[in-house]
């Protein structure tokens, strides 16, 4: 048997407000059959091929590191240009693992940034990148 994932859920304490800052980092829309409201209880984001993330309330904020998290790998950007984005959208810095090879350009590695409501999640580089760097 298998299963697929309806929808990754993220638990915080205003969906509307954490529902928009993802809409803007991921480009995605709203349900075009249910689309979201100023005021809805809870804030579903849907990607051009059908993967949804819900944002629901909860009453308790977030006191741990995430146990699962997403990492974002940009389609049409670098990972910096990508990182710098999303700190323009209120994400924070939470950890810089990118390396430098020894002429000091920029290597491998990632960066952990959390959203506006703390949840941890990383950027790392883009397919064309990689392609650049012959992994």
């Amino acid at each position: 048997m298998s299963v697929r994932i309806q929808a990754i859920t993220v638990d915080c304490h205003d969906p509307e407000r954490v529902g928009r800052f993802w809409a803007e980092a991921f480009g995605w829309q709203d349900d075009p059959e249910n689309p979201n409201a100023p005021g809805d209880p809870e804030w579903l984001l849907v990607s051009s091929d059908g993967a949804h993330v819900l944002f629901q309330p909860v009453p308790e904020p977030k006191t741990v590191k995430n146990r699962i998290h997403l990492d974002l790998q940009p389609e049409d950007s670098t990972r910096d240009e990508t990182v710098d984005r999303l700190i323009g959208l209120g994400a924070t810095l939470v950890g810089d693992h990118r390396t430098t090879d020894p002429s000091g350009t920029d290597g491998t590695g990632w960066v952990t940034l959390a959203d506006i409501e703390g949840n941890e999640f990383c950027v790392v580089r883009s397919t064309a990148e990689r392609a650049t760097a012959g992994e």
